[in-house]
């Protein structure tokens, strides 16, 4: 199967597509790309399209394809990113009314981890920028747009039937044995631009790591697992969708409120963050209720919040060490750290792992 750029010729499309449904009797005369957007764990681009006829049929689509990377490949091989984000679009968005890009065509080899997805253009939407951050009013948004994730599947027995969506022990394992060693590569890699916050709360996380990584934090619904401003499309134009999710390579059954407190601590300032993220939590936790979502009190929700802080950075760790290294990159991990480390402190994160 193909997994390269070059691979996305008129005649390949026109094939792939015509197995998928899209196309009938029509061809694609003539395909053009242009690689869009910031990831390090895969390639995108968006296709510009002409067909052989007169035609309804979209002028335009984003396809998705590995890494070119051997590093970054490597790794999302090894934790099944690739598969995951497949399977999503397969067997999950459609069950969801978060709104989600519709697949025109989803293929990958299991044992090479070669993959190709035919996705919408949501053109105009754009997406956030994770180093500037956003202000509180999209911050809502996006925040809100969660509870169309979490509480269709809070509970639901699909996400306990579906093996790949389940956490790996074997890869929990893993992560306790080796996060210790990526913790000592980020110091010696970053030393100079670490804060005394990032140096503090790491060293808060390492020392209680198995508590953090092996509790039972259920309940457990479906989590994006990188839910966080580059990997949200907003639509500027009146009428349009508000927001869009994608880059679902890390969804994993797991606690919901990891995703809110990993993008309230990434996509917000320090300051602002302080001054809004109670009200942005607990009008998650009304639209949580509101959802149908029982027994699951604020006490509990606020709780799972401030231990979920923790997820940011460990992201920022893990991440800066298995994926191709880029000056972009390096910008984000240091933002990402120096936010997320803050907000562990600040709301005694730490004591939310020994509770």
């Amino acid at each position: 199967m193909i997994d390269t750029p070059d691979g996305l010729t008129a005649e390949w499309l026109t094939r792939a597509l015509g197995a998928s449904g899209l196309l009938d009797d029509e061809r694609i005369a003539e395909v053009t790309s242009a690689a869009i957007g910031t990831g390090q764990m895969s390639e995108n681009l968006r296709l510009a399209l002409s067909y052989d006829r007169p035609t309804t049929l979209p002028a335009a689509m984003v396809a998705k394809l590995p890494a070119a990377s051997e590093t970054s490949r490597a790794t999302a091989k090894m934790l099944g990113s690739y598969a995951n984000e497949v399977r999503f679009y397969q067997h999950v968005a459609p069950k969801l009314p978060m709104r989600t890009p519709d697949v025109f065509f989803a293929e990958i080899d299991m044992e090479s981890a070669s993959f190709v997805l035919l996705l919408e253009d949501l053109a105009p939407a754009h997406p956030g920028d994770q180093l500037a951050g956003c202000s509180p009013d999209v911050a809502k948004i996006a925040v809100d747009e969660l509870v169309k994730l979490h509480a269709p599947l809070w509970g639901d027995p699909l996400v306990g039937s579906l093996e790949w969506l389940r956490p790996d022990p074997a890869n929990e394992g893993w992560l306790l044995g080796l996060l210790p060693s990526l913790w000592d590569n980020f110091r010696t890699r970053y030393d100079t631009d670490l804060t005394l916050d990032v140096r503090r709360a790491g060293d808060d996380l390492f020392a209680h790591l198995e508590a953090y990584l092996l509790a039972d934090t259920g309940p457990l619904s479906v989590i994006h697992g990188d839910y966080r401003l580059d990997n949200l499309l907003f639509d500027p134009t009146p009428g349009g969708t508000a927001i869009a999710v994608v880059d679902w390579q890390t969804c994993r059954q797991g606690p919901a409120l990891q995703d809110v407190a990993y993008f309230i601590g990434a996509g917000l300032t320090t300051d602002e963050r302080r001054v809004v993220e109670e009200t942005l939590v607990r009008d998650y936790h009304s639209g949580l209720v509101t959802a149908g979502v029982r027994d699951y009190d604020w006490d509990r929700c606020w709780h799972d919040y401030r231990r979920g802080t923790w997820a940011g950075l460990v992201m920022a760790v893990a991440a800066s060490n298995l994926v191709e290294r880029t000056d972009r990159g390096d910008q984000m991990f240091l933002t990402m750290a120096s936010r997320h480390a803050r907000h562990a402190l600040d709301l005694d994160a730490v004591g939310a792992i020994a509770d």
